[in-house]
């Protein structure tokens, strides 16, 4: 027995669309929900059909659902860096917003809609923010209007949620968010015995359950793995074009072009890998003019899972 990958396609949308128990766990240990203030009820919405825009169709926006209070959520998993993610995330929150007014009704009767956006990447890398000597955005950052100068909370309407996956790292998982989040990076490879000892909530051993890949039919099964494919085929793409942006670097006899077109498509390799390099890897990188070793690098980046394999 072993376990789907939660980031997938259908994975996600079997579990997370259709199963209002483990939905509630994962947003009330997102949002920090308990008490009164936790959602105890959810009724499910149907998927908006939003406009096809190459490489958006590696993210799932039609787990939409809302709670007793008019809450609407927007859950949305994001496996690769596309560019205009963000853009991506604004839209559907504030047509979500716009969707909550039903004809005929006045303003007053809008309600609050939370867009709650897991990825499979860095948003926010650690070392770029240390680079340019801003603070660190933490695992999972919280994001709403506030009053500029003061900083005052003002119009909540509209909030979003974050969690980078990759910046659990290979510490331990602390606390309940930290432990889902090991859950979307490591079902496939988590051994079902031993999980048996380890503090999940009822939530979170229900979305394994479900995850359990003898549970799926040969058609889902299918539909999985043409959606791995679909995300391989992008990563591949990737690397086609940082091959193709080398070879016209050495054509042109650009030597440090050359080498500069290298360190691009290392970085952008990473990147899709959900790779965060160091400020001491961001160095080695810039320091390197040996064309093999950027090269030898790259050709790591097909199969890299952290920064190690990916300089080895």
């Amino acid at each position: 027995m072993a376990y789907a990958d939660l980031k997938n396609d259908v994975v996600f949308r079997k579990i997370f669309g259709h199963h209002a128990d483990v939905t509630m766990g994962l947003l009330n240990d997102l949002l920090g929900r308990a008490g009164e203030q936790a959602i105890t009820a959810l009724e499910f919405l149907p998927p908006d059909q939003a406009p096809v825009v190459p490489g958006f169709k590696y993210s799932i926006v039609d787990v939409k659902c809302r709670d007793a209070s008019g809450t609407t959520f927007v859950v949305e998993m994001q496996v690769l860096p596309v560019t205009g993610f963000l853009n991506r995330v604004v839209y559907n929150a504030c047509k979500a917003y716009v969707g909550t007014l039903v004809r005929g009704a006045g303003y007053h009767a809008l309600t609050d809609v939370v867009a709650v956006s897991l990825c499979d990447f860095e948003l926010w890398p650690d070392a770029e923010r240390d680079r340019a000597g801003q603070p660190r955005v933490p695992l999972r950052s919280r994001w709403e209007m506030t009053e500029r100068t003061a900083g005052g909370l003002g119009i909540p309407q509209v909030q979003y949620l974050f969690v980078e996956l990759p910046k659990l790292g290979d510490r331990v998982p602390a606390d309940e968010v930290e432990r889902w989040v090991a859950l979307f990076r490591a079902a496939p490879i988590l051994d079902p015995g031993e999980m048996a000892a380890v503090p999940l909530t009822n939530a979170q051993r229900h979305c394994l359950a479900l995850a359990q890949e003898e549970t799926f039919t040969p058609a889902e099964r299918d539909a999985i793995a043409r959606a791995h494919e679909e995300v391989d085929q992008f990563r591949r793409t990737v690397l086609a074009e940082s091959a193709r942006a080398r070879t016209e670097g050495r054509t042109e006899g650009r030597a440090e072009g050359s080498l500069a077109g290298r360190r691009e498509a290392l970085r952008t390799l990473a990147r899709v890998a959900g790779i965060t390099p160091s400020a001491q890897d961001e160095a080695r990188i810039d320091g390197c003019a040996d064309a093999a070793t950027l090269d030898r690098w790259i050709a790591n980046g097909r199969a890299a899972r952290d920064a190690g394999e990916l300089f080895g």
